[in-house]
């Protein structure tokens, strides 16, 4: 292993004096502190700081705009924040062929203000659009409630360069929609959380921006009649863009639905969505702060605060709202849930920590049986050694050869994936 001294002087010749400084506590990683922070300004320099820390054996955490440090499981080791704050341009917007290629430094807010004139869009609601990167969304798998009519980042993204860590520049896909070049790279680093090499660029495929849209809330009295009504909405001829269910202990739930479209074929479809909920209480709005639930749910944590990811069949999401309640004490905790028509939720419990311990592994126990997922975003500290991803069942052994063919000195994020990648 190279000397503090000498690696410290080689990753300043590759950056230049601008480009590396020392961490401040700021820089923690789930309570793991980093000793510098380095910000190369483009990929040939993203590779050279990658092949430099891998040959002197220090570990390097990839970041984008900080807003998901704490997702996932701590490292075992952060010597080094690679940063890509610098790496923030738009490549190139191909606009006549909605297709976009774009820094993994760009934030979302910024390249859909870009797209925006053009009259397009990233098909993409994350979390934190003015801060998250495009590279922080697509290593942690975010997902909002867009994806029931477009699909997944997985789906929209058609090529990528990863920086790996033996300095390799690789690339995969192209700029065309209909794309089948090379390994699948970029659907392979979609939600690696890093782990296998950093993401430098993305090329997605895009979608008209629509001019219109509006909702529709409606509040079912009991859980019984929403599991009567998600099948008859889901199994319909509507053409929503959006459907989500928002639920709170103690309290009936209440579910969105999203329509785009002309003002005309937004009224028909409003007057298919009530004829289908008959006499259920029904509230029209223009106002998007519905859509804003799942991102509130983040809202002032703290150490008696855990926020976690689930899934289940779409047909089971009554059946966890059940499962959430069986487990729940309402002396001791209070909840909040905002799950989507697709099966996937974010759960909010504020309780002590000492009850959230053995109540998130029943959680999870439950929903793992059931086919599903319950993966621990926020946690308190005192709840750092639980593990955030749950059973990775008879995939990992898969994992693991993968992480080794392109990590093998466990470089990137040593830890913080499942079972302990």
């Amino acid at each position: 292993m190279l000397g503090t001294r000498s690696i410290q002087e080689e990753l300043q010749a590759i950056v230049g004096g601008d480009g590396l400084h020392p961490a401040t506590s700021a820089d923690a990683n789930c309570g793991v502190s980093p000793r510098w922070v380095v910000e190369p300004e483009n990929e040939q320099q993203a590779a050279a700081v990658l092949a430099a820390a891998n040959s002197a054996g220090i570990a390097v955490v990839p970041r984008g705009g900080g807003t998901k440090l704490d997702w996932g499981n701590p490292p075992k080791r952060a010597d080094l924040i690679l940063s890509t704050a610098r790496l923030n341009r738009i490549i190139e917007h191909a606009w006549a062929d909605l297709t976009v290629t774009v820094e993994a430094g760009c934030t979302l807010q910024a390249l859909q203000a870009a797209l925006a004139q053009h009259g397009q869009r990233l098909a993409f609601d994350g979390l934190w659009p003015e801060r998250a990167t495009v590279g922080g969304a697509l290593s942690t798998n975010d997902s909002g409630a867009l994806r029931l009519r477009f699909g997944a980042l997985r789906d929209l993204i058609i090529g990528a360069t990863l920086a790996l860590p033996d300095g390799t520049l690789a690339s995969s896909g192209g700029k065309v929609v209909k794309n089948v070049a090379g390994y699948d790279l970029p659907k392979l680093a979609t939600g690696a959380l890093g782990t296998l090499g950093v993401i430098i660029r993305a090329v997605f495929r895009l979608h008209p921006l629509c001019p219109t849209a509006s909702s529709l809330t409606f509040a079912p009295s009991s859980w019984q009649e929403m599991q009567r009504l998600l099948p008859s909405i889901q199994d319909s001829k509507l053409a929503h863009t959006s459907f989500q269910i928002r639920a709170t202990s103690g309290s009936a739930p209440q579910a969105d639905v999203l329509f785009e479209a002309t003002e005309a074929g937004q009224a028909a479809q409003k007057e298919h969505l009530r004829s289908l909920l008959g006499s259920t209480p029904v509230t029209d709005s223009s106002s998007t702060r519905v859509w804003q639930a799942r991102q509130d749910l983040f809202s002032s944590v703290n150490e008696n605060s855990v926020v976690a990811k689930f899934s289940v069949l779409p047909s089971d999401i009554p059946k966890s709202i059940e499962w959430i309640e069986r487990v729940s004490d309402p002396r001791k905790a209070s909840w909040q849930a905002v799950i989507q028509a697709t099966g996937l939720g974010w759960l909010r419990y504020e309780a002590d920590a000492s009850w959230l311990g053995e109540a998130l592994v029943s959680l999870r126990t439950q929903f793992e049986r059931a086919a599903g997922s319950f993966i621990l975003l926020h946690r308190p500290t005192s709840l750092r050694t639980l593990e955030a991803w749950g059973n990775a069942g008879d995939a990992l052994p898969l994992m693991h050869a993968v992480k080794f063919r392109l990590d093998p000195q466990n470089t990137l994020n040593p830890g913080r994936f499942v079972g302990g990648i």
